[in-house]
């Protein structure tokens, strides 16, 4: 009877089967088992009934198996079959059995001859089995046939896929003698699978049926198309047979006298036929599961710790609990107020690598964005000259004056701190923004309560703008303020005297950044837009220090391709091409000279406008600053705005190093106030009030029952988790109950052996029964 030595390994591998099933699982687990493909009324059924001694498949023609049948046999005393999901019912007349998988099949599929990868499991108990699991599936077809999908034949091979790419699985491949083999559905999709022939079991039906004349015999000798494993010819009940109702035991003796009886196949007699094959599954079954166990092991243990952190938030869930939804709800609003800080203060315990957190990203707006906002509304110089001459003139009116006077100057500086007002205001929307995402983030996690999610989504971003209005309020009376009162005795201030000293060209080189010539402010991949009739656009490796700006063919930096020094450049910025999908900025000389190559200007692509804004950032630390505005300049009206008279040159002069001495204070404090006062009054006053009022408001939005309401989606993934999670537990406690001690058994040797060679396998198997 088979491999009695391991007789509960296959037992073992149908109550994982049965766990796994029950949570509509068993086709994602890697099981041994042993997969029956073959072409339609290639007579896999008639091989299944044979092993049963029973007829209790479905019958006709077309597509019969619609869903995968699990099929476990179990050697037992009494005949009876089972259904996993009829559990409890014992079906003994097995006519019944028949019409039960029908009518199952069409539960799922419908009766339009679809198909489904739902398995069906029938257990069948009787004396005339051995141990053997087989999982018949649907024949391969071609054609689609009636109202059957027209893709059925790719549906029907992706199903196969499913169960045959795995390892774990043998393949039994059944074919009809009376078909060339060369053209066998079941060989061909076995070969793709397992191209070595380790997995696979050849079957041949229909020998009775060939031409006479002809046999089998190169093939079940394994000499054409050899397999490790080889092959078994088999003779089932004709069409005529089983409506004669000629029994299964009749048929197995005609199927032994005619191997028996037959030239061509008397020698190999003992190697074939169904109660042959049915001993050589049970076998390589047995000894397949045995080899796959330990790996099995492992699989469902790390699968275990896989589910162990999400299992744990539902382990104690108890959905009567009249306490549950106020813990819930307790639970939920604090987990928010942790995300939300998380991300705003940053946190090394699960760090996101995919993109930046809401602070880092308001980070980047305060010393990145916003100081480059602050420099791109740089006054004009020829503009603010003018608009000195004018003011000195009109506060001497008639009268010609001899000394500077202190009124233009603060009429000029006045006027150029309003300015400051648009740019803080951007920066305030700009961080707003990033606020509101960082609270629609964190509050994705509360998706199994989708009322409690948009009512806190609701509130809190309420909040947001409820503070933006304050704190705008706040930034604005800082400009306020710095309006209020020019300090002229600011230490830093350079003062009349020095103003007066001063040239154009040493303020200049006193107001250029500070940085170390060779420091490097920033690397990266930038694309240099060029036509296609010089070569077209190419991505590089940028580095940009205080001194050039360099570019290399990758990351390694070992092959520069040119380095451009930063002296008389500037950025402008070039409107996107039709076509790209990238946000373009260039670089050019003031002097009008070729920057690279015969190129006037040399244009930089990122792929979001957030990189462009970064890097011109980063060329703004490098002192390589945006194109002003040109506000006609050649149209500058009357002669009289740049007068000659060199009193005057000098006072204009004077004053213009006052406001930029000024202006260059009043733009160190802002830069420094501004996040200071945004961080006070929005973001740390947004995070005091999702700590300590949040939860007063969600109480106060009414029924707390309808607030907790939990999805459909999340009550389904809960009880899918907490199915899979016992599970997998009872399966490990399932293979726990089984240890095995053997001699291993090599896979089956090559064909030139296989047909004279038997692998001997000595087993023992401890069984603990825990009660």
């Amino acid at each position: 009877m088979g491999n009695r030595g391991m007789e509960d390994l296959i037992p073992l591998i149908n109550k994982l089967q049965d766990a796994f099933s029950c949570i509509g699982q068993s086709c994602n687990l890697d099981l041994p088992q042993i997969a029956v493909v073959g072409g339609q009324s290639a007579g896999k059924s008639s091989v299944l009934e044979n092993f049963v001694g029973r007829d209790f498949l479905p019958r006709g023609s077309g597509i019969v198996t619609r869903r995968p049948l699990v099929l476990q046999l179990v050697n037992n005393q009494a005949e009876y079959a089972e259904f996993l999901h009829c559990k409890g019912r014992q079906f003994v007349d097995f006519d019944e059995v028949r019409l039960e998988i029908e009518a199952e099949t069409d539960r799922i599929t419908g009766s339009n001859k679809g198909i489904s990868a739902v398995p069906i499991n029938l257990r069948v108990y009787s004396p005339n089995v051995l141990n053997l699991t087989l999982i018949d599936l649907p024949g391969m077809t071609k054609v689609a046939v009636g109202d059957q999908p027209v893709d059925i034949e790719h549906q029907i091979r992706d199903m196969l896929m499913q169960f045959i790419t795995k390892e774990s699985c043998l393949i039994l491949a059944v074919t009809p003698a009376n078909q060339d083999l060369a053209n066998s559905d079941a060989l061909k999709i076995s070969k793709e699978v397992d191209p070595q022939g380790l997995r696979t079991i050849g079957v041949i039906t229909k020998l009775d049926l060939m031409d006479e004349g002809t046999d089998a015999r190169d093939i079940l000798e394994n000499k054409l198309l050899p397999l490790r494993r080889g092959y078994i010819g088999v003779v089932n009940r004709s069409q005529k047979d089983i409506d004669g109702r000629k029994g299964i035991k009749t048929a197995l003796a005609a199927e032994r006298k005619f191997f028996l009886s037959h030239p061509g196949y008397r020698h190999i007699a003992d190697r074939m036929g169904t109660p042959h094959l049915q001993k050589t599954l049970n076998q390589q079954l047995t000894n397949h599961i045995r080899d796959t166990l330990p790996g099995l092991r492992s699989k469902l243990q790390s699968q275990l710790l896989s589910l162990e952190k999400e299992v744990e938030e539902y382990k104690n869930f108890k959905p009567d609990d009249p306490t549950r939804k106020t813990k819930a709800l307790l639970q939920m609003v604090q987990q928010f107020g942790v995300d939300f800080e998380k991300r705003i203060e940053g946190s090394g315990d699960q760090v996101d690598t995919a993109e930046l957190s809401g602070g880092a990203r308001i980070n980047r707006i305060f010393h990145e964005r916003f100081p480059f906002e602050l420099v791109k509304m740089e006054f004009d110089e020829k503009e603010l000259r003018r608009e000195i001459s004018y003011a000195i003139k009109n506060i001497h009116g008639v009268r010609t004056g001899l000394f500077t006077p202190d009124l233009a100057f603060e009429a000029i500086v006045k006027k150029q701190i309003i300015k400051l007002k648009e740019p803080c205001l951007k920066c305030m929307d700009l961080v707003i923004q990033e606020l509101i995402n960082t609270v629609r983030q964190c509050t994705n996690k509360l998706g199994s309560y989708p009322r409690l999610r948009e009512e806190t989504e609701r509130i809190v971003t309420t909040y947001v703008r409820e503070r933006d209005i304050k704190t705008k309020d706040q930034v604005l009376l800082l400009i306020d303020i710095e309006l209020s009162y020019i300090n002229t005795n600011h230490e830093d201030f350079i003062g009349f005297a020095n103003a007066q000293q001063r040239t154009t060209v040493t303020a200049a080189i006193n107001n250029k950044k500070r940085v170390m010539p060779n420091q490097v402010i920033r690397r990266g991949w930038l694309t240099i837009n060029i036509s296609i009739m010089k070569g077209g656009s190419k991505d590089y490796w940028f580095v940009l220090t205080a001194e050039s700006l360099s570019w290399y063919k990758d990351e390694e930096e070992k092959e520069k391709k040119y380095m451009l020094p930063l002296d008389n450049l500037k950025l402008r910025d070039v409107e996107k091409g039709f076509m790209s999908t990238k946000h373009t900025f260039a670089i050019f000389n003031t002097e009008s000279r070729n920057v690279y190559k015969d190129l006037r200007q040399i244009e930089l692509a990122c792929d979001t406008q957030e990189d462009v804004d970064s890097w011109k950032a980063s060329f703004l630390r490098a002192g390589v600053y945006p194109e002003k505005d040109q506000v006609d300049s050649e149209d500058t009206g009357p002669a009289e705005s740049f007068s000659m008279d060199p009193q005057l040159e000098r006072q204009v002069e004077t004053i213009r190093n006052l406001v930029d001495s000024y202006i260059g204070i009043v733009n160190k404090s802002i830069r420094d106030l501004m996040p200071k006062t945004i961080m006070h009054l929005m973001i740390n006053s947004a995070k005091d009030f999702i700590h300590s009022e949040l939860l007063a408001y969600l109480y106060s939005c009414g029924d707390q029952g309808s607030l907790m309401e939990e999805s459909a989606d999340q009550a389904q993934r809960r009880d899918e988790m907490l199915r899979m999670y016992h599970a997998l537990k009872e399966a490990l406690l399932i293979i726990g109950d089984i240890s095995t001690t053997t001699v291993s058994a090599p896979v089956p040797p090559p064909r030139e052996t296989l047909m004279y060679t038997h692998s001997c396998t000595h087993t023992h198997v401890h069984t603990h029964t825990h009660m």
